[in-house]
């Protein structure tokens, strides 16, 4: 198995922002893109009245029997706590805080380790990456670049939505 980082990337919001909501959009959003999700950590720290969350999801989609996209989300919330605000005349509860998502992407090749069983395999693979699906490698990459990509710009649009019609 080899694996090749295609993205790294984080946004960083303060403000009003709902968390059950981000995160249930963030949730279907992987599911809606055939990736499997995969709660790896779920942290709360309770301090005074304030609490911090840490969160670990490692998503994965198969391309093929050789290519596997794998994402991975670290989420980092800092001093959340319950607030009401105004929203279209009513009164509801949001979350107030800091919230940081991190986008990790890599690209996984030979993923079920059929090519790493003895030394000649493990050589052929090299040859079939670098001169035989070079296209197709450089073509993964670029769709897994720009799954992330998109994907990090509609968390960006989905909190700065939420932040913009929440008033306290």
């Amino acid at each position: 198995m080899e694996r090749d980082r295609v993205f790294s990337g984080k946004i960083k919001q303060k403000g009003i922002f709902n968390f059950k909501d981000i995160y249930e959009f963030l949730y279907d959003y992987l599911i809606d893109e055939n990736y499997d999700v995969f709660e790896d950590k779920y942290v709360e720290k309770i301090e005074g009245d304030s609490k911090n969350v840490e969160i670990k999801w490692t998503t994965t989609k198969e391309i093929s029997d050789y290519f596997r996209f794998e994402v991975t989300l670290y989420w980092f919330i800092a001093g959340m706590k319950k607030v009401k605000v105004k929203q279209e005349n009513r009164e509801v509860d949001m979350d107030s805080g800091s919230i940081e998502v991190k986008f990790e992407a890599v690209l996984v090749k030979d993923y079920e380790n059929r090519w790493e069983s003895n030394a000649f395999l493990k050589f052929s693979r090299g040859i079939y990456d670098r001169y035989i699906i070079r296209t197709r490698i450089d073509d993964s990459e670029l769709k897994l670049f720009q799954e992330v990509n998109e994907l990090t710009a509609q968390t960006k649009s989905f909190l700065s939505l939420e932040g913009q019609h929440s008033i306290p």
